[in-house]
């Protein structure tokens, strides 16, 4: 049984021993601190059915919280529009905010089980990052993780993925995010 006081994800101790000189060396660092790292992941669902019926809302936010290893929060609209009969405060969607040892953690399972497993998989986008170091994807499927147990899932729900960094630029980001192997297309 591994001692939570002792123990710390492999891709953290991956960044300290490997990813960190590797990136000092690349970009001239001068100061430890000037070295990009990541700041949190958030994780996403949007559940466009919950208009018809809000259980939906709870199995997603249910499947999120497997998938994160945290409890998902139940997003709700600000504001009532009718075209898309959203009323104010009602729920649309979940979502969760990983840091620490549970943000390494999830971004292992990432690259290491559930991209693999996404059908037609090619890699992820190089240019998705958004000008200041932060890099978002989606899934179609939420089902590619592990944790899912595929026979009880009434409904197959997409999600977003944000990686935020403390990079000031996105081909730091990027050096970064390939430090940890994420599989890039370009």
């Amino acid at each position: 049984m591994l001692d939570a006081a002792t123990y710390t994800p492999r891709l953290k101790t991956h960044y300290l021993d490997v990813a960190r000189p590797a990136l000092k060396a690349e970009f001239g660092y001068r100061n430890d601190m000037m070295i990009p790292r990541l700041d949190k992941i958030v994780l996403n669902m949007g559940v466009g059915e919950a208009v018809k019926d809000t259980k939906k809302v709870k199995a997603a936010a249910e499947d999120l919280s497997l998938i994160a290893g945290q409890k998902a929060v139940i997003t709700r609209a600000k504001k009532s529009i009718a075209g898309f009969r959203v009323r104010e405060q009602m729920p649309l969607g979940c979502k969760v905010t990983l840091r620490g040892d549970r943000m390494y953690e999830f971004l292992d399972r990432l690259i290491t089980i559930a991209l693999p497993r996404v059908r037609d998989f090619r890699g992820v986008k190089g240019s998705a990052f958004d000008g200041r170091g932060n890099f978002a994807m989606g899934l179609r499927e939420h089902i590619v993780f592990p944790e899912i147990n595929f026979d009880k899932v009434d409904e197959v729900l997409g999600m977003d993925i944000i990686i935020c960094t403390t990079a000031r630029t996105d081909a730091e980001a990027k050096a970064l995010l390939r430090q940890f192997n994420m599989p890039f297309v370009n």
